[in-house]
């Protein structure tokens, strides 16, 4: 085993392929609109009469998916190859730290969907002690944010896949 490689098992060479990088990024919108699909669910049950509660969606629990979905607009946007530093042609005006500096910054706004959302399950949902037909609405919103947050890891993994029919060109 080499001693420039930082994980003890190799990463098996189905996953430099094609198929697996359109598999990754298919699954990614996959879970994104299926997170946003039970959040919408629960919005529209909210208001209908089957509802059985005073209690309804709205915009104070849409604040974490917007900032779940702004967090992921904003990690998938930064390009792998800019956060390194070791290339000649990014490490002299500073892009580097830039890069990163934004990358912390999509990380905290998807993070702080995820808290936003648990906090408002449990300040909107929990702490009343309202059954579970009202409770789900603070559960779906976990549920969406948590997939979004899933659905961009896929993503950023699967973008960033080195295949066999990626030129690097340099000048």
């Amino acid at each position: 085993m080499s001693e420039n490689r930082l994980f003890r098992f190799r990463r098996p060479q189905w996953m430099n392929s094609a198929n697996a990088r359109a598999a990754g990024v298919y699954s990614a919108g996959a879970l994104f609109s299926l997170g946003f699909f039970f959040f919408i669910d629960a919005a529209a049950y909210s208001r209908s009469a089957k509802n059985g509660s005073d209690v309804h969606v709205n915009f104070v629990d849409w604040i974490p998916g917007i900032c779940s979905a702004l967090g992921m607009l904003v990690i998938n946007s930064i390009d792998k190859s800019r956060l390194t530093g070791d290339s000649f042609s990014y490490s002299g005006n500073g892009v580097a730290w830039k890069a990163r500096l934004v990358l912390f910054m999509g990380f905290a706004l998807m993070a702080g969907g995820l808290a936003g959302s648990v906090t408002v399950m449990v300040l909107k949902y929990l702490v009343p002690d309202y059954g579970f037909p009202t409770l789900w609405f603070g559960v779906a919103n976990v549920l969406a944010n948590s997939m979004i947050m899933l659905s961009s890891a896929v993503l950023w993994v699967a973008q960033n896949m080195e295949d066999e029919y990626t030129y690097n060109l340099a000048l």
